[in-house]
C-alpha cells in the first residue's frame, strides 16, 4: 500500500507579475547607477590639432572659465519682419541635451525657429589689451546669403573691473559680402582687465621690508629680555651692550672723519715765553740810580 504522504510533491509558489515586474525595475535602476557616470559638458575646442594647439589660446579659455557657468541673452527687434532672441554662453553648449555643440544660438520669436550662429567646437580666442576676442565658428549655413558659408560669431569682451560679466548685446550682422560674414557681439567683464601693476616701487618695498625686520627685532628682542631673562631698565633693549659700544665707535669715527682741523695742527695762539717777557723790573729801574 502506498503511502499517501508519499505521493505529495512540493509546487513552488509563483510570485505575482506585479513583484516580478518590481524587482526587475529595482535591479535596472541599480545598474545604470553603477555603471553611468556623470555627463561631463563640452567645452570649447580651439581651431586645429590638438598637437599643435597654441598655448596662449588654452592661457585665454582658462582666463575665460568664470564665464562658463553663467547664460547671457540678447532680443533684437527690427520693425515686424525680424524679432530674434540670442543665447550665449562662454564655452559650454546653450543646450547640452542636444549635443550639437552650439555656444551661440539665434531663436526667432514669431516662428520658433533656432538657428546655429556658432558652435564651440571650432573656437579661436585672442586678446589685446583691455580686451579678448571669442570666435565661434562653423555655424549653420547662411543660404542665399555670402556663398552659403557657415555662419560665425564674434564675441568682443571688453574690460570693466568689479563687474563678473554684463551688457550683452549684438552690434551688427555683417552678411553683404560674398565671404567672411559674421555676427558682431559685445559684453563687459572682468577677466578681461590686465593684472594692476603695484604702485609701490622697489625702494618703497625694501624700505617697509627692512622697517618690518626691525620692528620685530625690537618688539620680540624686549619681549625676550624682560619674560626670559628678567632684565630691567634700558638692559631689556636687545643686545643693549653691543649698541652701546657701537655708539661709542660711529661717534669717535664721525669725530675723527669729520672734525674741522687735523690733530696736529699747530695752535691759533701762542703762549707767553720767557723770550717775551722782557727785561726783569730791576733792569727796567737802573736808570733811576743816581751816577
Amino acid at each position: 500500500m502506498v503511502n499517501p504522504l508519499c505521493s505529495l510533491r512540493y509546487v513552488p509558489r509563483m510570485s505575482s507579475p506585479r513583484h516580478t515586474s518590481a524587482v526587475l525595475v529595482v535591479f535596472m535602476a541599480l545598474a545604470v547607477g553603477v555603471g553611468a557616470e556623470p555627463l561631463k559638458e563640452q567645452s570649447c575646442d580651439v581651431v586645429g590639432d590638438e598637437s599643435s594647439e597654441s598655448q596662449m589660446e588654452k592661457a585665454l579659455l582658462k582666463k575665460l572659465e568664470p564665464l562658463s557657468q553663467m547664460r547671457f541673452n540678447a532680443t533684437v527687434e527690427i520693425g515686424a519682419a525680424e524679432n530674434y532672441t540670442y543665447q550665449f554662453r562662454v564655452c559650454r553648449e546653450v543646450d547640452s541635451s542636444s549635443h550639437d555643440f552650439a555656444g551661440l544660438v539665434q531663436r526667432d520669436r514669431r516662428t520658433g525657429k533656432t538657428t546655429v550662429i556658432g558652435r564651440i567646437n571650432e573656437t579661436q580666442v585672442f586678446n589685446g589689451s583691455d580686451w579678448i576676442m571669442l570666435i565661434y565658428k562653423g555655424g549653420d549655413s547662411y543660404g542665399r546669403h555670402c556663398s552659403g558659408e557657415k555662419r560665425r560669431a564674434v564675441i568682443m569682451i571688453s574690460c570693466k573691473r568689479g563687474v563678473t560679466a554684463s551688457s550683452f548685446s549684438i552690434v551688427s550682422e555683417e552678411r553683404e559680402k560674398e565671404q567672411d560674414c559674421f555676427y558682431l557681439f559685445e559684453m563687459d567683464s572682468s577677466v578681461a582687465c590686465p593684472a594692476e601693476d603695484s604702485h609701490l616701487s622697489v625702494g618703497s618695498i625694501l624700505l617697509i621690508t627692512f622697517a618690518s625686520v626691525i620692528a620685530v627685532y625690537i618688539v620680540g628682542g624686549f619681549l625676550f629680555q624682560r619674560l626670559v631673562v628678567g632684565a630691567k631698565g634700558m638692559e631689556q633693549f636687545p643686545h643693549f651692550a653691543f649698541w652701546q659700544d657701537l655708539g661709542n665707535l660711529v661717534a669717535d669715527g664721525c669725530d675723527f672723519v669729520c672734525r674741522s682741523k687735523p690733530r696736529n695742527a699747530p695752535a691759533a695762539y701762542r703762549g707767553v715765553g720767557d723770550d717775551q717777557l722782557g727785561e726783569e723790573s730791576e733792569e727796567r729801574d737802573d736808570h733811576l740810580l743816581p751816577m
